[in-house]
């Protein structure tokens, strides 16, 4: 059984994943990676993927809306890094920001991610040599 993420954390997975890589990820491919993700979750563990509330807009397709607010500021430029969060460490008096962490999966949970990113570069890529 597969545990339920926040979106904001699966997002930072996606984006360090995806630029260790060197492929190209922007605020519109998180919103269809995440779509994949949560369709593949609920195929494997049977429940979604995300804490957060997930709308399936006619206009905009699917949408973690958290997550479109955090990346709507690069457009569709390259995303280099995680948006950051506000940390404030039990016991201490000093706000922290951070970028999100990434989140700790189970074996079966990497593996299923490592499909849906794998997934996604073959579209990329398809995509690419149909425009060349």
């Amino acid at each position: 059984m597969g545990k339920v993420y926040s979106a904001q954390n699966v997002a930072a997975y996606i984006i360090y994943e995806l630029n260790e890589e060197k492929e190209f990820v922007n605020a519109c491919s998180i919103q269809q990676i995440l779509a994949d993700v949560n369709a593949m979750w609920h195929s494997v563990f049977g429940h979604h993927a995300f804490s957060e509330t997930t709308h399936d807009f006619l206009k905009f397709g699917y949408t973690v809306q958290e997550v479109a607010d955090e990346y709507k500021e690069h457009g569709t430029a390259h995303i280099l890094e995680p948006a950051k969060e506000w940390f404030l460490k039990y016991g201490e008096f000093q706000l922290v920001q951070r970028p999100y962490a990434v989140p700790n999966f189970s074996v079966k949970e990497e593996i299923v991610m490592h499909k849906i990113l794998t997934a996604y570069r073959l579209r990329t890529y398809n995509l690419v040599n149909v425009a060349v």
